[in-house]
């Protein structure tokens, strides 16, 4: 069983980890260097969290006799025209992990849920991904309500309206 809750700046550490793993490249790629969380362009997605309008999620199962966390699904406002899926000042951007042993169990669509409910009981309207043409996520996110809005550097731009 799944059990969600806030993703806030206690998580930090572990952030960092699901930003890392949220930065999908097809197979055979292998996942990017840990250095490029060092980019301002990639650090923008977690950094300082628990900002005012940062909102997320995290999964967590008991497993072994403890709980374990499995995942998260998190978006921020960033300032204009920063961010792949940058749409306007208004609309957050999303990024979503579940480590890879958790993964195929229907929990990162859970966990979308839960972050688009969170989403819109903070007030946002819309919710905006980039996601690689080749990502099998891409069926998920469309489940959840994202619909492809474009193209950005290779990327689907999409839009979850709330």
């Amino acid at each position: 069983m799944l059990k969600i809750a806030p993703l806030t700046p206690a998580y930090q550490q572990q952030l960092w980890e699901w930003l890392h793993l949220a930065l999908w490249d097809p197979p055979p790629a292998p996942l990017r260097p840990r250095e490029v969380l060092e980019s301002p362009a990639v650090r923008i997605y977690a950094e300082n969290w628990g900002r005012t309008g940062d909102v997320g999620v995290v999964g967590t199962t008991e497993l072994d006799g403890g709980e374990r966390n499995i995942g998260a699904c998190w978006m921020r406002t960033l300032p204009a025209g920063s961010g792949l899926a940058w749409v306007d000042d208004a609309t957050p951007q999303l990024g979503i992990a579940v480590e890879p042993c958790y993964q195929g169990r229907g929990w990162g669509a859970q966990l979308m849920r839960a972050a688009l409910e969170a989403a819109r009981a903070e007030g946002y309207s819309q919710v905006s991904l980039t996601v690689h043409p080749q990502n099998p996520a891409i069926g998920m996110y469309e489940r959840c309500g994202f619909q492809k809005a474009g193209m950005r550097s290779d990327y689907h731009l999409m839009i979850a309206k709330l």
